[in-house]
């Protein structure tokens, strides 16, 4: 009897053993992450926020004043680098998706830049004494925007005034500059959304990462605040060199606050590309277009991967084994199976092009009913970026006088960045806690969210149409509308609320779309879901540049003067586009069925 029962009560031993195994692994992951993690993620935060604020905020004035760069042509690469920062985080977001993970996706675009300082240290020639003095090890592009402004071959000859005209800056120089902001957008593809979703990965329950989230854009934004305040200061007042390798000392704090929370973090394995099996399910649909779906019963002539031996239980298989939903249903044809897709014996794809599994099929229709509520979110981000633009220029033109400190007219965006920390901070701390208690426990969900700072976007840009047009009445009850340097005396400070405003629906609607996207992007997505909010601001940057394009073609609101504009006429305008688009908005809002948020 014991010999007949031994066999077996091995097998039983060793598959318990995996099973302990399998639950050590589990158990040893379920210790990882948490709030424990939040410091070391928010330094890391922190300094590169400073570093990007440090490197981007000043950079009009840098090419103009170091590369003797005309205005709109420093205007126009400053756009176009911007432009660039935002759409790199989502190649870092794919990469870390398909093939290796965000954390090493994160440190590795931080340690990149380590790397090329080392390089250029070794390999170029040595720096004046005092100028080692003002040069830190740094990150992103920002070893190359140091050199830059220390090496003086660098960069073309200081332009003096009245001594005519100034010299262009070489092809090599230009090559050089290139390299650096092309090393910035390395950098920040990597880190700057992955961050995001390393850190929502660290949490179990939705509450938690809604606050990680909050706490992301409080850190970038207030790092952003001082990128913008004091190394802009530093760089004017002391020395380009300096602020940058300030800047660079930053992220290099935030480099070492992420490498020492490593033991800590929880890191999901990357899901490999999901770009693919998007393609496979359109493709497969695409060629069993003509196949009849009518005849088809329950879920037995769909796909659902190769058989394991968990779905030998029946109990485990129920909701692996369901069919595909009836939303977007001509898509269901990519998991039909038909003669010749799959192995009579194991169940093997033969032909991956024509087959896909219901879960595949199921992530594709995730997306299809996502990316409706995205695209309200374009007209949102071309409003604030050409709000931003031109706040500046009405600052420039308006009384920025506080007490005995002008203001300068590029730190009045300060404003906005101001109160998205604080919007955040009280939309965290005080409307959740108060909607709960209100509603039995129920927080606003990210669509409703979203919709809130839909309806300020549209306040704020009204407001900014009211202030011009005072900015305006001023400037025709003094008959100054020829003179282009005529400063109106009405305060600058007219425009804080329009810009409180602005601040405080982006700390709606762009915290609440990443909530959005990364509880209902597929679980191969995360990363690439934190990142579609990059593609929103690139958008913003790039199609703003179209519709002001525009309005100067076809209008005479915008000439060079500012005296002599009609900049209320194209606020008014936003606003209705901005009207239009929230009647869009509350269409797909009110369609849209959640899938996980909630669960």
């Amino acid at each position: 009897m014991e010999t007949s029962s031994q066999e077996p009560g091995v097998s039983h031993k060793n598959l318990n053993v995996v099973d302990q195994e399998s639950q050590q692994q589990s158990s040893d992951a379920k210790k990882k992450g948490g709030w424990s993690t939040f410091p070391f993620l928010a330094v890391a935060m922190f300094g590169l926020g400073i570093a990007r604020g440090g490197a981007t905020s000043n950079l009009v004035v840098y090419l103009v004043e170091k590369y003797n760069v005309p205005r709109v042509d420093a205007a126009q690469i400053s756009s176009i680098a911007l432009g660039c920062l935002s759409l790199a985080p989502v190649g870092g977001a794919v990469v870390a998706d398909a093939f290796f993970g965000c954390y090493p996706v994160v440190a590795v675009s931080m340690v990149f830049s380590v790397l090329v300082y080392i390089i250029a240290t070794l390999f170029l020639s040595p720096l004046p004494v005092e100028t080692h003095q003002h040069l830190l090890p740094h990150m992103q592009s920002l070893v190359v925007f140091t050199l830059t402004a220390s090496f003086h071959g660098l960069r073309p000859t200081p332009c003096e005034l009245n001594t005519g005209p100034c010299d262009p800056a070489s092809t090599g120089q230009m090559a050089v500059l290139y390299i650096g902001i092309f090393l910035l957008c390395v950098s920040a593809g990597g880190a700057r959304f992955n961050q995001a979703t390393l850190g929502a990965s660290q949490f179990d329950t939705q509450a938690d990462r809604d606050v990680l989230f909050n706490w992301y854009f409080v850190f970038f934004n207030a790092s952003s605040v001082v990128g913008y305040t004091a190394i802009v200061y530093v760089q004017d007042t002391v020395s380009w060199a300096l602020g940058y390798g300030v800047s660079g000392a930053a992220s290099l704090v935030g480099l070492m606050a992420l490498l020492l929370g490593t033991r800590y973090y929880r890191r999901p394995p990357p899901q490999g590309s999901p770009f693919t099996a998007l393609a496979r399910v359109a493709v497969a649909a695409a060629r069993k277009w003509k196949v009849n779906m009518g005849t088809l019963e329950g879920s037995a002539s769909f796909y659902h991967g190769r058989p394991r031996d968990s779905d030998m239980d029946d109990d485990a298989s129920d909701d692996t084994k369901r069919g595909p939903s009836n939303s977007f249903s001509s898509l269901n044809r990519a998991a039909l199976i038909t003669d010749g897709d799959v192995t009579a014996s194991d169940g093997s794809v033969v032909r991956p092009w024509r087959i896909c599994t219901v879960q595949q099929v199921e992530d594709f229709k995730t997306l299809l009913r996502v990316m409706p509520l995205w695209s309200t979110s374009i007209v949102l981000s071309v409003a604030f970026g050409t709000q931003i633009n031109f706040t500046v220029l009405q600052a420039l033109a308006m009384n920025r006088a506080l007490g005995r400190f002008t203001v300068p007219a590029s730190s009045m965006i300060v404003i906005i960045l101001v109160s998205i920390v604080i919007s955040i901070g009280l939309f965290d701390r005080v409307v959740q806690p108060l909607t709960r208690r209100l509603t039995s426990g129920r927080s606003p969900t990210p669509l409703q969210r979203i919709g809130a700072g839909h309806v300020l976007a549209i306040v704020s840009v009204a407001m900014s149409a009211i202030v011009e047009r005072q900015r305006m009445d001023t400037v025709h009850a003094h008959g100054e509308e020829g003179n282009a340097r005529w400063v109106s005396p009405l305060s600058a400070m007219w425009l804080v609320l329009p810009l409180v405003l602005a601040g405080a629906g982006e700390a709606l609607y762009f915290p609440g779309g990443v909530m959005l996207y990364y509880e209902e992007f597929p679980a191969a997505l995360k990363n690439t879901s934190t990142g579609m909010v990059a593609v929103i601001i690139a958008l913003g940057f790039y199609l703003s540049t179209a519709l002001v394009d525009v309005v100067r073609r076809t209008t005479a609101w915008l000439p060079n003067n500012m005296n002599a504009s009609r900049l209320d006429n194209l606020y008014w305008l936003l606003a209705v586009l901005l009207a239009v688009n929230f009647v869009y908005y509350l269409v797909c809002a009110r369609l849209y069925r959640y899938q996980n948020v909630g669960k």
